[in-house]
């Protein structure tokens, strides 16, 4: 199977590692000569790498694009039409406007689209998977996830679309069920014209969920709790640990009590959550099937982060119905 790759930044880098350690027949293109060259130091045949995506098209299957948000309209769309099945990097688009715009083009060419929310793909996520299903903690009552940590900020697109999103679309997934109001906060500390931090609060139906992301907090942290009427799971994603926590409040006597269990440590293994979410992609390729994170998916991850927007910037509760 012959894939282009379009984008060879530190993100683009990653997923060319990958792609060849599937065994796929690798080509790519990026603007900058500096990364064209990288790519053919890391063993890439020269004659594969080129400036101009659209000179080979026509000898791939696939596209995978890893360039700034403002490009992934322009570039899915030229793919799609060309017949080409595409993964995109989230966030699928820079607006919701723009990704309903490919949401069209995806239904017009009967093409195929998935979005890069890696988080669904963890390891750590295929646990809390299982203790839903398993009912470990009854039903969910609220949910909290933090991306946060001391980094450079990315160029492109503000906090909330880049690292909040991830929570706001495993979540949706985790519960199935979709979002229903935002209220939020954002900041622009470093006056960039875009935010750098932020609290968002996703109502999932009558299951609220807590996000915290920013580039300001020292160390790294990637975690969440899902806080259930009979116990508890803090996940870890860094360290790839589960912790799940018996605990439950009884009335006794007209009084509540809290009783704790023992915690038990569940650790989360499995393969590398890029290469897992690409091989997905690869089957959904070959297989001609509807990929596990599709264009729609992406739209509403987007839509969540457009009324955290309209919240903060209005000062009240936004619902989704706000945002077509």
């Amino acid at each position: 199977m012959n894939v282009l790759l379009i984008g060879l930044g530190r993100w683009g880098e990653k997923h060319l590692r990958v792609l060849d350690e599937l065994g796929l027949s690798v080509w790519a293109a990026d603007v900058s000569p500096e990364r064209r060259a990288m790519a053919t130091k890391s063993g890439l045949d020269p004659a594969r790498v080129v400036s101009d995506f659209t000179s080979v098209l026509d000898n791939v299957d696939a596209v995978d694009i890893v360039t700034p948000a403002d490009t992934h309209l322009d570039l899915a769309r030229r793919c799609l039409e060309a017949g080409k099945v595409c993964f995109v990097e989230k966030p699928l688009t820079l607006t919701v406007g723009e990704a309903r715009q490919l949401v069209e083009v995806v239904e017009q060419t009967g093409g195929a689209l998935q979005v890069g929310h890696i988080f669904r793909f963890h390891p750590v996520s295929d646990v809390l998977r299982r203790c839903l299903a398993e009912d470990r903690i009854g039903g969910v009552r609220y949910l909290t996830g933090r991306f946060a940590g001391f980094k450079r900020p990315r160029v492109d697109v503000g906090v909330t679309q880049t690292d909040a999103i991830h929570y706001f679309d495993l979540f949706a997934h985790l519960l199935g069920r979709t979002p229903t109001a935002v209220t939020a906060t954002l900041r622009d500390y470093l006056a960039r014209g875009m935010d750098d931090l932020s609290f968002v609060t996703v109502e999932y139906g009558g299951v609220p969920a807590f996000v915290e992301a920013g580039y300001f907090v020292p160390g790294t942290h990637r975690d969440c709790v899902l806080v259930g009427d009979r116990g508890s799971l803090v996940a870890d994603f860094g360290r790839s640990v589960v912790t799940v926590f018996d605990q439950e409040h009884r009335r006794v006597g007209g009084e509540w009590t809290a009783r704790e269990g023992e915690p038990q440590e569940v650790k989360a293994s499995g393969e590398e959550p890029l290469r897992r979410e690409l091989r997905e992609f690869v089957e959904c390729v070959t297989g001609r099937r509807r990929p596990a994170v599709d264009v729609h998916d992406g739209l509403q991850a987007l839509r969540v982060v457009e009324a955290a927007q309209r919240s903060s910037h209005l000062g009240r509760r936004v619902t989704l119905d706000e945002v077509p």
